[in-house]
């Protein structure tokens, strides 16, 4: 299910950290807000991290995998810290896939986690379909195959059908596996003609893969909003509040007394820090690969409570 390339239209220019940073700089005003710590305290991984807190949320791209690739030592960091009584929850925006997939793509990798254990944004935006549009016929943003089977509404496959864009009465974006100019075009002049709820099920803007950073949904809701500002979007998954309170609860601990990881300032960091809990940022895998995260925090302001090279 790989997304869309970095080459194909208006997001070419997000193809490093940079330029992703930059454009996240730009849409913050639509992020929570959060408050950080004077400055981080650098550990050698996660091991010691876990001296200051009880339980993680881990990001899954960046800190348990890239791509389809198990990030090395991963797995084994995980068992220690169970063995340890720590807690764990995955806490993904991988809005293309379903929780029985993520599971089965965690389990190949060989991470042990439990059905219980894994929040995905999917199943997130999912649960309030219905408050955000009742009875409502959805025009899906989907990767090719997804059968809407865990989806408990009427939902028509846009991209096979984009006259779903002018019909139905609310859009879900999940995936940009299929996704081109050419469609976010013709969405934006169906939504400019007939306004009506978008629901974004994945707010990240990239995401590391192998062969670098490809281009996710959170990115053309950013830019259908900044074509039409008074569109009604929904988002779901981090950093919004959504996410992390589905998350907090799997693990039964309190905010505090948990860690968010993950290789992003502005969703895992500014996420986690909104949400209550202590941050981690894991510099060596994910959107910072090769690159002193200082600038970028000081940038930002977006400051993590422990900074990690590796999980």
């Amino acid at each position: 299910m790989s997304d869309v390339s970095l080459d194909a239209g208006p997001g070419d220019m997000l193809s490093d950290a940079p330029s992703a940073f930059a454009r996240y700089e730009a849409i913050r005003p639509r992020l929570p807000a959060a408050r950080y710590p004077a400055r981080s305290l650098y550990l050698p991984s996660l091991e010691a991290v876990a001296d200051h807190v009880d339980g993680f949320l881990l990001d899954a791209f960046g800190v348990l995998n890239v791509g389809e690739t198990a990030i090395p030592g991963a797995v084994a960091r995980m068992a220690s810290l169970r063995r340890r009584g720590k807690r764990l929850a995955v806490l993904t925006n991988a809005a293309s896939y379903t929780r029985d997939q993520l599971l089965a793509k965690y389990h190949r990798l060989g991470f042990d986690f439990t059905a219980e254990e894994v929040v995905a944004s999917r199943d997130v935006a999912v649960a309030r379909l219905d408050a955000i549009a009742p009875r409502a016929a959805w025009a899906a943003i989907a990767a090719a195959g997804d059968t809407f089977a865990d989806i408990p509404a009427r939902l028509v496959d846009a991209v096979a059908d984009p006259a779903a864009f002018d019909q139905a009465d609310a859009i879900l974006f999940l995936s940009t596996a299929r996704w081109s100019p050419a469609l976010q075009r013709r969405l934006i002049r169906a939504l400019d003609r007939r306004p009506r709820p978008l629901v974004i099920a994945n707010p990240d803007l990239v995401a590391p893969r192998e062969g670098g950073l490809t281009l996710e949904p959170g990115l053309f809701g950013h830019e259908l909003l900044d074509a039409l500002p008074g569109l009604e979007v929904h988002w779901f998954g981090k950093p919004f509040p959504q996410a992390f309170a589905e998350g907090i609860s799997r693990t039964g601990l309190a905010p505090d007394r948990l860690a968010m990881v993950g290789d992003t300032l502005h969703t895992d960091v500014l996420g986690g820090r909104a949400a209550g809990c202590r941050s981690v940022l894991v510099t060596d895998h994910g959107l910072f690969a090769g690159r002193d995260t200082a600038p970028f925090i000081a940038a930002s302001g977006i400051v993590p409570d422990f900074i990690v090279s590796s999980p």
